[in-house]
């Protein structure tokens, strides 16, 4: 696809490391096998190394020009026990720490804070919680951002048709200062994917057509963003249909630069965004990439625990590109 060629010519033997703490599972396996033999990302695999040599040599993998790092048997255990102490600052002992850097995303997040590897993909057979959780306590979020979101791809027909929808992962109900947060986000998320982003905030109301205090909260968070991003092109309150198509963006807002022509969509709450989404997956049959973790220090990419190897092999590109836009 022509998406994932610009990125992989952006990555291709740039060395870019990238962590895999469920370096035992199938398809994590596969996809690192491809990732290294195209010379896209020079795999980190996490865990104990017996377990991960005989995983990859009951499927047949050759991962012998592959680093592992195992947490019970790591030369540099000590320096990153006291570089977690020294981030979590008071919050826990060493004691504590050793046995919290035994779970391969708490170590394997470590190595991407203290540089040894430049992102990190997992998500596999871990909740989101799981994945996210070490990422808030270690690696933290950009300034000026005080939550991390999950956006996702979604693309049709070739890539005749993408989009970026957020946040569908992550904030239950954001508040109008998150929610301008997230905006300003997936915006520079979409430009990586070439996307020339206009923003719609979703609502049920489109300029005061319904009155409600979940409507007002997506003008407070139109508001916000554009006063913090003045160049931006965002608009809301929109319905999705006067965000998306033209002739109801005609009746319902025709002074808006964005309706009728919107291609990043900010959901004002994750149960609305993950409704979204999977309608678009499964009815429209948009192939949806993601979760995009945004809004982090350095990248830390969720998989869905239903993912396939194909899903794992363009997460881990998407994550090494954003590693070089860091």
């Amino acid at each position: 696809m022509e998406l994932f060629d610009s990125l992989k010519f952006k990555i291709v033997r740039r060395g870019i490391r990238i962590a895999f703490p469920e370096a035992t599972d199938t398809r994590i396996l596969s996809a690192v096998a491809r990732l290294k033999g195209e010379e896209l990302v020079d795999p980190v695999l996490i865990g104990r190394r017996a377990d991960i040599e005989q995983a990859a040599a009951v499927r047949g993998i050759n991962i012998d020009n592959m680093t592992i790092y195992d947490p019970y048997d790591c030369a540099r255990w000590d320096e990153v026990v006291a570089a977690f102490v020294e981030v979590r600052k008071g919050k826990v002992t060493k004691e504590q720490a050793e046995e919290l850097l035994k779970d391969e995303n708490y170590f394997g997040t470590m190595l991407t804070h203290m540089g040894i590897t430049d992102g990190l993909v997992s998500g596999a057979i871990h909740s989101t919680g799981d994945t996210v959780r070490p990422a808030l306590q270690i690696i933290k979020t950009k300034p000026g951002i005080s939550r991390t979101s999950g956006a996702f791809l979604m693309m049709r027909g070739n890539e005749q048709e993408k989009y970026l929808f957020s946040d569908c992962a992550i904030n239950v109900e954001p508040s109008p200062q998150e929610l301008a947060e997230i905006a300003i986000a997936s915006a520079e998320t979409a430009k990586m994917f070439d996307i020339e982003p206009r923003v719609a905030m979703l609502s049920f109301s489109t300029k005061g057509s319904a009155k409600a205090p979940q409507a007002d909260a997506t003008i407070e968070a139109t508001k916000i963003a554009k006063e913090l991003a003045p160049d931006l092109a965002i608009d809301g309150e929109l319905q999705f249909d006067a965000a998306y198509n033209q002739s109801v963006a005609q009746l319902k807002a025709p002074e808006s630069e964005v309706a009728g022509k919107a291609n990043v969509f900010v959901f004002p709450d994750l149960q609305s965004g993950n409704i979204g989404y999977k309608i678009a997956q499964r009815l429209g049959n948009f192939e949806a990439i993601g979760p995009i973790l945004q809004g982090l220090n350095k990248p830390i990419s969720d998989l869905s625990r239903g993912c396939n190897e194909e899903d794992v092999y363009k997460l881990s590109i998407i994550t090494a590109a954003q590693a070089l836009s860091n």
